[in-house]
């Protein structure tokens, strides 16, 4: 494994370095330096400190674990690979991502999973530990996005206006939530047991990787969202 301070380098130096360390690299020193990993692929990297917005983005392969927090885009427009956050993240994690998987242990900012979408065997996924800010999943096209809630927290699982515009793809919060108001071109249900079949074995991931138990997870009911309008924007800029 390559040792890399990052101390004193900007991100350019930074994905220098990354793409002549072979097949793994640590990052030491990260201070909010954006675009590590960008467009990266076969590589496995592990950084301490605190990357800026845009890590991984438009990432191809590379699998990245952060022991610690993330800032904004975490994983924008990524294509292939891994990202796994021990802390949380900040806004527009996996924008437009189109293949690849987060993990998340803590929490996500405002609009996660917003333009998510899927293309033939490509099918993203986002898996957070503990809650999401407003607009999660807007205009999602395709792809999983997981809300666990595992942590305590007074705040609701997800915020305001989730799954705005949403018309592709699926979503699943642990635990019952009558409050949450949900848009009119979404259906909102208890997940049956052939559904929880589909985000099993990302949570088996997340559970391997942050020391959770999958079972204790898996024996709450999850609340699963999914489209169901072929015109989902209507209700917005058509008056009926």
């Amino acid at each position: 494994m390559k040792m890399i301070d990052t101390t004193c380098m900007d991100h350019r130096k930074i994905n220098e370095a990354l793409r002549g360390a072979g097949t793994s690299a640590a990052l030491t020193g990260c201070l909010g330096q954006r675009f590590i990993a960008a467009g990266l692929g076969d590589l496995s990297i592990d950084i301490r400190g605190i990357p800026g917005n845009a890590l991984g983005a438009y990432l191809n392969g590379a699998s990245i674990q952060v022991h610690g927090n993330a800032q904004d885009a975490v994983g924008d427009t990524m294509n292939e690979g891994e990202i796994t956050v021990f802390g949380s993240i900040g806004d527009a994690a996996g924008y437009a991502m189109r293949g690849g998987a987060i993990y998340v242990k803590g929490n996500a900012g405002y609009r996660a999973g917003i333009h998510m979408k899927a293309y033939k065997e490509k099918r993203p996924v986002l898996v957070i530990g503990g809650r999401a800010g407003s607009f999660l999943g807007e205009y999602q096209a395709g792809g999983l996005i997981v809300v666990l809630g595992l942590h305590e927290d007074p705040k609701p699982i997800v915020g305001n206006f989730p799954c705005t515009g949403m018309h592709g793809g699926m979503m699943f919060l642990r635990g019952d939530h009558p409050e949450i108001r949900f848009p009119a071109q979404v259906t909102a249900r208890q997940a049956f047991p052939e559904d929880l079949d589909l985000i099993r074995p990302y949570l088996a991931v997340f559970c391997e990787r942050f020391g959770f138990d999958l079972t204790d997870i898996m024996n709450a009911p999850f609340t699963m969202i999914t489209p169901d309008s072929r015109n989902p924007y209507q209700q917005m800029y058509v008056a009926n």
